[in-house]
């Protein structure tokens, strides 16, 4: 599996080409999930299984999705009746992601290599992940989604457990955001073909494994202390904004009651 990258931040679109990076943490330490309006996105219930399809079907479906792909991204099929392709993932993780601490970045000749940079210090640190980053990624029919997650984190070098992450696969209907947690086993690049090239139809996300309650006792005592710094942090950030709210509230009165008090009565 090989990885492409194209990343978005505040400060540029998501069409434009970005070198791999991590962004501190600027934000709260958890972002909104929940918007002031009421959020369109729901989730899908899971498809029943369907029959594998024959390599005759592959075939006629592959040759359908290339006369579409119109970014020489097409896929290849293998006389062994696999097949390759691309796919790609949007990131949108609320929490700060952990990465190793003081390494420098991955060399073509480390991604050659297969060497593990994150294994060479015992140095932790968080950062966020640009909010809907997206990563291409060269996979194969028998990719499934444990390799995708584990591919993506690698990249990244983010050294949390693939457990507390999860893939998505958005579709759109009626106006409506809808996702579908995929199963561990699933293989997106069938999905991909099925659905065809085109990521409005589906596209695939990386999002926290959510399971209801943050888990706490999944983090190792390092990211927890890292957690308590970041909270603190934004606890004097927030009691500074409120402090200067009331400062400028208290000027505003003085300045009234001082022009009052100047009045002929």
């Amino acid at each position: 599996m090989t990885v492409d990258s194209s990343m978005s931040s505040g400060y540029c679109s998501l069409e434009e080409e970005l070198e791999d990076c991590f962004f501190t943490a600027k934000t709260t330490f958890f972002r909104n999930v929940q918007s002031k309006h009421p959020s369109k996105n729901v989730c899908k219930p899971a498809e029943e299984a369907q029959r594998p399809p024959t390599l005759q079907e592959i075939k006629q479906k592959i040759a359908s999705y290339n006369s579409r792909e119109k970014n020489c991204l097409g896929m290849k099929l293998s006389e062994d009746g696999t097949y390759t392709g691309f796919i790609k993932v949007h990131l949108k993780l609320l929490r700060p992601v952990t990465v190793p601490a003081g390494i420098r970045p991955q060399s073509i000749y480390d991604a050659i290599k297969d060497v593990n940079l994150a294994a060479t210090t015992d140095k932790r640190t968080s950062f966020y992940l640009p909010l809907d980053a997206i990563k291409q990624l060269h996979i194969s029919s028998t990719t499934t989604v444990s390799e995708v997650i584990q591919g993506l984190l690698k990249k990244f070098m983010v050294v949390d457990n693939p457990q507390k992450f999860a893939l998505f696969k958005q579709t759109h209907k009626d106006g409506q955001v809808l996702f579908q947690k995929l199963s561990i086993a699933d293989c997106p690049l069938y999905l991909r073909l099925l659905a065809g090239p085109d990521t409005e139809v589906l596209s695939f996300v990386l999002k926290e494994n959510e399971t209801g309650e943050v888990e706490w006792d999944a983090f190792s005592i390092p990211e927890l202390q890292n957690f308590l710094t970041i909270l603190e942090k934004e606890e004097q950030d927030k009691i500074q904004q409120v402090q200067k709210k009331y400062d400028k509230f208290r000027q505003k009165l003085e300045e009234a009651l001082r022009k009052s008090q100047g009045k002929p009565g």
